[in-house]
């Protein structure tokens, strides 16, 4: 599982900056979670064993839905991404590249997701 310091619980808005701003140097993964959920708790459980990969390789965020319901709204706004929850968001240069909610939410699915990015970036001229 992803240590504490490994995930960023995102309460302000100047804190979603930040992540958003730095979505132009690393890959930055946002989690929106319910905290009373069955099928979050499931969803997180995934991105949990996922985030514990990525520490090296991306940010990560982590907005739970009853603790910060506007910057879970302002990510919708800014992404374009209507909110869901569960939700994950795969964010580079501050677009949504790839997002997923509910049962989309899996390791696996979310590691293809990783692949498929960094695949795009390596590729390049």
């Amino acid at each position: 599982m992803a240590d504490a310091q490994e995930l960023s619980r995102i309460t302000t808005s100047a804190q979603l900056d930040d992540l958003f701003n730095a979505s132009s140097r690393r890959p930055v993964w946002l989690f929106k979670h319910s905290l009373i959920c069955p099928t979050s708790a499931g969803a997180w459980r995934e991105f949990e064993k996922f985030a514990a990969k990525q520490s090296d390789r991306a940010l990560i965020g982590v907005i739970e839905i009853q603790r910060a319901r506007e910057l879970s709204r302002e990510v919708a706004v800014r992404t374009g991404v209507r909110h869901e929850s569960p939700q994950a968001l795969l964010i580079r240069d501050g677009l949504a590249v790839w997002h997923g909610s509910h049962w989309e939410i899996t390791e696996q699915a979310l590691d293809q997701a990783a692949e498929d990015h960094l695949a795009v970036e390596t590729t390049g001229c």
